[in-house]
C-alpha cells in the first residue's frame, strides 16, 4: 500500500468514527414542518415617533420574548431576519390564534390620567373602560417600557383573591408615583381617581388609587398592586400583557405557517422509507454495472451517508422537510463522481490494456478530477443561491444540499478512493475482468463503440426539437396559466382531516353557507380537505374550521399558511431575482472555467430546462411554490453539471485534435460521456422515484419536479448545449484551446507502481 492510500484509508477511518460517535449521541435539530408546531414572520413598521430600523427591530424583538416565554412555550425560537423583520418559532402550537393576539398587540402599552366621562367620539383621547363607559383620558404619562415586572399573584390570607404586582424602572416609577399621585387629589367616587392602562387602543385595565394614599403622595414604584374581581386568568393575562410591555414599533403578522405533529411524522417515516429503499436500489444498480468496485462504491455512499447526517447535527443544522428531502437526493447525486472515475478508468484501460489495474484506476481518478471540481462547484453555487435567496424551509434545503455535495466529494476521492486503490492491489481482482468491473468496458459504451451513431452531423435538428419542447411547454403557460401557490400571491391555505369523509361538493356548500363562498375547495392527502381563501385571520380560521365541522365531524388543522399580499409580491419579486441571479453566476463561473461559446450554450440549455420544467407544472396544473423555487434551482445546478462534464470532454479531446472538425470532436465526447450520463441519471431517478412514490403529498410535487427536471437536463446538456456551441463557434474566431504540455518522464507526478526507491 502506498503512503497517499495509507493517508486516505486512515483520514476515511477517523472521519467515519469521528461522524458515527456523533450520529449516536446527538438528536437532530427538527424544523416545525418535522415536528409540528406555528412559525410566525412579523414586519416592523414606522410609528410616529421611531422608525423600523435593526436597533428597534432588535428592542421589539427583546419585548416579544418576554410575552412569548409567559406563554409557557416549550423552547421558542425567535430570531431577526435582515433589517426589519423577526421569525417566530413556536413548537407544538397548534391553535395560533392566543399567541398571535398576545404577538399581535402592537401599540404603545401606556398609563394615563383620567379626566372624567368621555363622549364618544369627543376632542381627546375617548376610550371604552372594562364596563364600557367612556372615559376622556389625558396624554401618556409614561410607557409599558418602564415595566420592570408585572406578576399575577393570589392573597388568601387578606381575602382580596388575584390582585397583579407592578414594579416599575426608576424614572418611570417616579412618573407613576406623580400620575397616583395626582389622581389621589380627587374623591373617591370621582372618575379622575383612576388611572387607565391603554394598549393597542383598549383599555385592559383602570383602577382606582386606594382611598388611603394622599394627595400627592402616590404609589410606592415598587410595591403597587393592582386589585379587583379577577379570576386566575383575567389577572394572569392582565399581568402577561403589562408584563410584555410596549414595541418600540408596531409590528405586522405577514407570515404564518402551522403543521400538525402527525403530518411532520409521516413525512419523516415516508422520507425515511424512500432513502433506504432508493440508496438499495442505487446501491444495487452501480455494484451490477462495477462489480467489485461498484460494491466499494456503495460501501462509500453508506459512510457517505452518516458523514453528511453527522455533519448535519453536529453544525446544528435545523432539518425541514425540504432539507429532508435534499438529504435523500444527494444519495443519489453522490454516486456521480464514482461514476465519473470508474468510466475514466474504463477508458484509460481499453486504450492501454497492457497496463496493470491500478495504474488504469489511478489514471481515471487524475483525468476525472477537472469534471468532478466544475460539476460539484455549479451544484454548490445553486446550494449557495438556494441559502441567500431562499426563505425557511427552502434555506434548510440549500444548506443540506451543500453539505450533501462536500460530503459526496470526500467519500468518492478519498474513502472510495481508498477502498477501490487497495483492492486494485490483489492480483485476483487485476487477472479476472467479470469481477473488478473496470476492465471491461461496459454494455453501454460497448453498443455506442458497435454502432458509432453520428449524433452531431446535423445540430439544428436538435436545436429545432428543443425549439418544439419549448413552444410546447410556453403554450401551457400561456393557455392553462401558472397555479402560484399561497407564497407567491397571499392568502391563507389550510388543510384538514374530518372524522367522517366529506367530498368536495359538500364542503364547498357548508363553507358558502357560513359565508366563505370565494373559498377554493380540493382534496389533499387521503381524503383531507384544502381550503385556499384570500385574507383570513385566524379568528375567521377558526369560524371556517367550524362550518368545516358540521359535514365532517371532529376537524383536525393537518396544514396551515398564511402569507401576506405584500410578502407574496417580495417573494413572487425574490423568485425571478434568484432565477436571474443563478443564470448569471452560472454563466460566469461557465466563462472563465471554458469558452465563452460553451458557457452560453450551457446556459441556453439551462433556460430551456427551467422553461419546460414550469410548462410541464402548467399543464399539469400543479402548484409552483418555494419548494418548487428549490426544485428548479437544483435542476439548474444539475443541468449544469452534466453540461460540464459534456464540455469538458469537448475541450480535452478538441486540445489533442486542434485541426479536426470541432462536430466530429464534440460528437465523439458526446459518445465517451454517455454511460457517465446514463448511470448518474439512474442513480438519481432511483431516490427520486422513491421519494414520489413514497414521499407522501407533501414531497410528491418536489419529487416529480425534479425528475422532469433530470430528465430533461440530462437531454438538454447534449442534444441542445453541444449543437448550440457548435453553432455558436462556427461565429468565433477564436482559436482551438490549447493542449496541455506533457510532462517529463519522472516530473511531477509519480507512476503510481513506482515506490520511489532507487539503487
Amino acid at each position: 500500500m502506498t503512503r497517499a492510500t495509507t493517508v486516505r484509508a486512515v483520514l476515511a477511518a477517523a472521519v467515519l468514527l469521528v461522524s458515527v460517535l456523533i450520529a449516536l449521541t446527538m438528536s437532530p435539530r427538527l424544523g416545525l414542518d418535522l415536528q409540528g408546531g406555528t412559525r410566525m414572520v412579523l414586519q416592523a413598521k414606522d410609528s410616529d415617533t421611531a422608525k423600523a430600523d435593526r436597533e428597534s427591530t432588535d428592542r421589539t424583538l427583546e419585548v416579544l420574548r418576554k410575552r412569548i416565554d409567559s406563554l409557557g412555550v416549550t423552547e421558542p425560537t425567535l430570531t431577526r431576519s435582515g433589517e426589519d423583520r423577526i421569525i417566530v418559532e413556536l413548537p407544538d402550537v397548534q391553535d395560533p390564534r392566543k399567541a398571535a393576539d398576545v404577538i399581535g398587540r402592537t401599540a404603545q402599552l401606556s398609563f394615563h390620567a383620567v379626566q372624567g366621562p368621555g363622549t364618544p367620539g369627543g376632542e381627546g383621547l375617548t376610550l371604552p373602560d372594562e364596563q364600557d363607559r367612556t372615559l376622556a383620558l389625558g396624554p401618556a404619562a409614561l410607557s409599558g417600557a418602564g415595566v420592570k415586572e408585572a406578576s399575577a399573584a393570589f392573597d388568601a390570607q387578606q381575602g382580596a383573591g388575584w390582585s397583579v404586582s407592578l414594579d416599575f424602572h426608576k424614572d418611570a416609577g417616579r412618573d407613576w408615583t406623580r400620575l397616583t399621585g395626582e389622581a389621589a387629589c380627587h374623591p373617591v367616587q370621582d372618575e379622575r381617581r383612576r388611572v387607565a392602562i391603554v394598549l393597542d387602543k383598549q383599555v385592559i385595565s383602570s383602577p382606582q388609587v386606594s382611598p388611603t394614599v394622599a394627595c400627592n403622595t402616590g404609589l410606592p414604584s415598587g410595591s403597587t398592586q393592582i386589585t379587583g374581581s379577577f379570576s386566575a386568568d383575567e389577572a394572569r393575562e392582565l399581568a402577561l400583557l403589562i408584563q410584555g410591555g410596549a414595541l418600540p414599533v408596531p409590528v405586522e403578522i405577514v407570515e404564518q405557517r402551522t403543521v400538525g405533529p402527525t403530518l411532520g411524522a409521516a413525512a419523516i417515516d415516508a422520507s425515511a422509507r424512500a432513502a433506504l429503499i432508493g440508496a438499495a436500489a442505487t446501491a444495487l444498480f452501480i455494484t451490477l454495472v462495477y462489480r467489485l468496485f461498484g460494491a466499494l462504491a456503495a460501501v462509500a455512499l453508506g459512510a457517505y451517508g452518516v458523514i453528511s447526517y453527522a455533519a448535519l447535527v453536529a453544525l446544528g443544522v435545523t432539518l425541514t422537510l425540504p432539507g429532508l428531502a435534499g438529504f435523500v437526493l444527494a444519495i443519489g447525486m453522490a454516486v456521480d463522481a464514482n461514476v465519473l472515475v470508474f468510466e475514466r478508468a474504463r477508458e484509460e484501460h481499453a486504450l492501454r490494456p497492457g497496463k496493470s489495474l491500478r495504474t488504469s484506476l489511478t489514471a481515471g481518478f487524475r483525468h476525472a478530477w477537472s469534471a468532478v471540481a466544475d460539476s460539484n462547484v455549479t451544484t454548490l453555487i445553486a446550494a449557495g443561491l438556494l441559502f441567500f435567496l431562499g426563505s425557511g424551509p427552502v434555506k434548510g434545503f440549500g444548506v443540506t444540499l451543500g453539505i450533501g455535495v462536500l460530503a459526496s466529494m470526500f467519500s468518492a476521492l478519498v474513502i472510495a478512493r481508498a477502498l477501490t486503490e487497495t483492492a486494485a492491489r490483489s492480483r485476483f481482482v487485476s487477472d479476472y475482468r467479470g469481477v473488478n468491473g473496470i476492465a471491461s468496458p461496459g454494455r453501454v459504451r460497448t453498443w455506442i463503440a458497435r454502432r458509432d451513431p453520428q449524433l452531431m452531423r446535423s445540430p439544428r435538428r436538435w436545436l429545432l426539437v428543443s425549439t418544439v419542447l419549448i413552444a410546447v411547454a410556453v403554450t401551457g403557460i400561456l393557455v392553462r396559466g401558472v397555479n402560484l401557490g399561497v407564497e407567491f400571491t397571499g392568502g391563507r391555505l389550510v388543510e384538514y382531516a374530518t372524522s367522517r369523509p366529506v367530498d368536495v361538493d359538500s364542503a364547498r356548500t357548508a363553507l358558502a353557507g357560513a359565508g366563505f363562498g370565494e373559498a377554493e375547495v380540493t382534496t389533499a392527502g387521503a381524503g383531507d380537505i384544502s381550503v385556499r381563501t384570500g385574507n383570513l385571520d385566524n379568528d375567521g380560521e377558526h369560524a371556517l374550521r367550524a362550518a368545516l365541522a358540521v359535514e365532517g365531524g371532529e376537524t383536525t388543522k393537518v396544514r396551515d399558511e398564511l402569507i401576506g399580499p405584500s410578502l407574496g409580491d417580495e417573494l413572487r419579486r425574490n423568485a425571478l431575482i434568484a432565477l436571474a441571479i443563478a443564470v448569471l453566476v452560472q454563466l460566469g463561473y461557465l466563462a472563465i472555467r471554458f469558452r465563452w461559446t460553451f458557457a452560453v450554450a450551457s446556459v441556453g440549455a439551462l433556460v430551456h430546462d427551467v422553461i419546460i420544467l414550469v410548462g410541464a407544472f402548467a399543464w399539469l396544473g400543479r402548484t409552483v411554490d418555494g419548494i418548487f423555487l428549490a426544485a428548479l434551482l437544483t435542476v439548474i445546478g444539475y443541468s449544469v453539471n452534466d453540461s460540464v462534464v459534456v464540455f469538458d470532454r469537448v475541450r480535452e479531446l478538441w486540445a489533442k485534435a486542434r485541426k479536426e472538425p470541432l462536430s466530429a470532436v464534440a460528437n465523439r465526447a458526446v459518445l465517451q460521456t454517455v454511460p457517465r450520463t446514463v448511470n448518474t441519471g439512474m442513480g438519481a431517478l432511483f431516490i427520486l422515484v422513491a421519494l414520489a412514490v413514497l414521499g407522501g403529498d407533501s414531497l410528491a410535487d418536489f419529487a416529480l419536479a425534479l425528475l422532469i427536471g433530470i430528465v430533461v437536463g440530462t437531454y438538454s446538456s447534449v442534444m441542445t448545449a453541444v449543437p448550440a456551441a457548435l453553432l455558436l463557434e462556427r461565429g468565433s474566431k477564436a482559436p482551438p484551446p490549447a493542449r496541455a504540455p506533457r510532462r517529463k518522464p519522472g516530473a511531477g507526478q509519480r507512476d503510481p507502481l513506482d515506490n520511489g526507491a532507487r539503487v
